[in-house]
């Protein structure tokens, strides 16, 4: 999350009007509106890559996913945010008939940058876990072959990770598989593939 905009308490009614008109994207939390940063070449490859090898194989099933642009509301922390991927595989509920806000993801995705990552584990996740209808949370590394998966299992999220470029993830809430040779095609090769020694 990047700095505050203004000091000014905003209500969520106030975002989403000045967010639908606005030239570029923001999120909020309990009355703070957040710009958000550009993408980098890496992240916007290993979005497209997923949201390539999801679509593949959600075709032809209920399942949507959306890239980037679809707004995120967790209502019970008060907050907005915008997913890098967001898959929805039960009917999907919008806040309202501008159907840019879902309701009940199952799968949210973040792909980690150095200015994002500490809010994406921390309090972006915690928002998240108060969403329902969430199931999957997947964290992307750009620098290296590596995909950390948080699953519910009841009120408790359990940990696995995927590491190297002959590991798949297997993301059980939407029956789909990822391949992490495909996640970073054109991103990384094989001295990048678990990270550069310091």
């Amino acid at each position: 999350m990047s700095a505050v905009l203004t000091h000014t308490h905003y209500t969520a009614e106030e975002y989403l009007t000045l967010e639908r008109c606005a030239s570029y994207k923001s999120e909020f939390h309990d009355g703070q509106i957040y710009a958000m940063t550009g993408a980098s070449r890496k992240h916007n490859l290993i979005t497209l890559n997923i949201a390539r090898e999801l679509g593949i194989q959600l075709k032809k099933r209920p399942c949507e996913a959306y890239i980037n642009d679809m707004r995120v509301k967790a209502a019970k922390a008060r907050s907005y945010h915008y997913p890098d991927i967001a898959v929805v595989c039960a009917p999907p509920q919008f806040e309202d008939a501008y159907i840019d806000t879902l309701l009940n993801p199952t799968l949210l995705i973040e792909v980690l940058s150095p200015s994002t990552e500490a809010f994406d584990r921390g309090g972006k996740f915690a928002h998240y876990r108060k969403i329902g209808s969430l199931q999957e949370y997947l964290l992307v590394a750009q620098d290296q072959a590596s995909i950390e998966r948080y699953a519910r299992l009841g009120d408790v999220w359990i940990l696995s990770e995927a590491v190297g470029f002959e590991a798949s993830l297997s993301l059980d809430s939407i029956d789909c598989t990822l391949s992490l040779r495909e996640v970073y095609d054109k991103v990384l090769d094989d001295a990048d593939e678990f990270g550069h020694e310091e």
